[in-house]
């Protein structure tokens, strides 16, 4: 099989070739720590999470790089009063580096609770001041930077007239860049309007502040992933993912900054995850349509009737593919919790099933792992592997109801293939344990005042509680050995 993967550079899904065969370096921009993690971003995360364990899954050894921005998040460069960690500095009456430790701590817990995996290395912005440095001085050098009132920008236009193309991932024309942007404020440092920090002055009351050749002050936002990746990946390598609202100017930057020091495309294929919705719109403070990721595992907000388990959210994003926009809702949550517990219950009941050599089944599993395998290694399409396996999931059944046959080998053959993908790949876990344990007891009472009002001829009770459970997706089912139940 080959991995295909679509490359939002060329906006082309492209038969996927690592650098160097059976190896993979793959870099994802990670979270700015100066408040707590949204939900978006634990969409993001989560979305490469899969891919890293899918690439993982057929056989790579994967080097994941994801970094922590702890300073020089500007997005203004024209205002170094617009550093958010500064901003947060203020707010919480705390240093700026208790502000990174606070957050950071949050955004780790967050993560593990949804069972992502670490990456094999996390650098942090702060931790590689000194290679940001060096970058900067070498873009000088090269003819790429200036020096402006102790400040460094990227010219761009310089960039351009050297037959580059800042623009080429994000598909903006460099005139109409030039052209929406010429008449804005705050540009007398630079050359050109859309020149970029690579290090800024700090003024006298910036706290995050280091030397440097050219003053006092601190890093731009878009250098410390370029430092970064090259220390860790090389001058070029093989993955770069991040969210999509990075794509420009963030990934752009990074592009140009790595031609300009290397005279080569740092990347192969860049990755973008699409954004979280919730609702139907768009996830704002401002508009109060907004949930952190614990309120939605705690049931401590006003959006869902219910808390859900952190496995449940994560099978949820898991249902929209990662290039796609994923809407969350209370309904979503509801239908996510249902089909994550009949997959559950199907895995369970797989490892009771008797197999049977003599029959004949229905059920072509060579054909099903192939469609399993066609969903992972086309660009990485959780819904579509999902769907595969509720395909599985009905065989159990069937199985189970003794409607179906199995042979012993592909018996075993299903049950690893069943918990290499829903747990290795996907990352979900089995919570059923405890919870099926409540559940088994309070089923087992009711089926039992349901037997009792058979014999007594109480027709009416008997169906009221098969039917009402039914409703509830809870199909109960009287055999020969008694009454069983099935979670629909």
């Amino acid at each position: 099989m080959q991995l295909k993967i679509y490359n939002s550079l060329t906006a082309e899904k492209e038969i996927f070739k690592p650098i160097l065969e059976g190896n993979i370096g793959m870099y994802v921009c990670g979270p700015t720590v100066y408040s707590n993690v949204h939900l978006g971003n634990v969409r993001t995360f989560l979305s490469f999470d899969f891919i890293y364990r899918t690439l993982i899954h057929l056989g790579y050894k994967v080097r994941y790089v994801r970094n922590i921005t702890d300073a020089g998040h500007l997005t203004d460069d024209g205002n170094v009063e617009n550093d958010r960690f500064v901003k947060q500095t203020r707010l919480e009456k705390l240093e700026p580096m208790e502000i990174v430790q606070k957050y950071t701590v949050d955004f780790h817990k967050v993560l593990e609770m949804f069972n992502l995996l670490p990456p094999n290395i996390e650098p942090t912005a702060t931790g590689h001041i000194v290679e940001q440095i060096e970058l900067t001085q070498k873009l000088i050098e090269r003819g790429f930077a200036y020096e402006s009132n102790g400040s460094v920008y990227f010219d761009v236009l310089e960039y351009n007239r050297r037959g580059l193309n800042y623009g080429e991932l994000s598909k903006r024309n460099i005139e109409e860049l030039f052209a929406n942007t010429r008449d804005l404020d705050g540009q007398g440092e630079k050359k050109n309007p859309q020149d970029f920090a690579l290090w800024k002055k700090a003024s006298p009351a910036h706290i995050m502040r280091w030397n440097s050749p050219w003053g006092e002050g601190f890093p731009g936002w878009h250098l410390e992933c370029t430092a970064m990746s090259t220390k860790y990946l090389g001058e070029k390598f093989d993955i770069h993912g991040g969210g999509m609202d990075l794509k420009f100017p963030h990934h752009e930057c990074e592009i140009a900054q790595g031609k300009a020091c290397n005279d080569t495309a740092p990347v192969n294929y860049w990755m973008h995850a699409n954004m979280l919705t919730m609702n139907s719109q768009r996830m704002s403070k401002s508009t109060g349509n907004y949930i952190l990721p614990m309120q939605l595992v705690t049931g401590e907000n006003d959006f869902f009737e219910k808390p859900f388990h952190p496995t449940i959210v994560r099978f949820c994003f898991l249902q929209a593919h990662y290039r796609s926009v994923l809407d969350i809702s209370n309904d979503a949550m509801i239908a996510s919790e249902k089909g994550f517990i009949r997959l559950m219950e199907a895995i369970k009941v797989l490892n009771s099933v008797t197999p049977d050599n003599e029959k004949q089944s229905g059920f072509d599993l060579k054909e099903w792992k192939n469609k399993c395998y066609d969903a992972l290694t086309d660009d990485f399409n959780s819904p579509v592997l999902i769907a595969h396996l509720f395909e599985a999931v009905k065989y159990i059944f069937a199985l189970n109801d003794e409607k179906e046959t199995i042979s012993a080998e592909n018996l075993e053959d299903l049950k690893a293939t069943l918990n290499a993908l829903v747990f290795d790949v996907l990352g979900l876990q089995n919570i059923e344990e405890n919870n099926n344990e409540k559940l088994d007891q309070t089923l087992k009472v009711l089926i039992e005042l349901r037997n009792q009002a058979r014999k007594s001829k109480n027709f009416d009770l008997s169906d009221q509680i098969r039917d009402k459970l039914l409703a509830e997706g809870i199909e109960l089912k009287d055999g020969r050995d008694g009454t069983s139940y099935v979670l629909n």
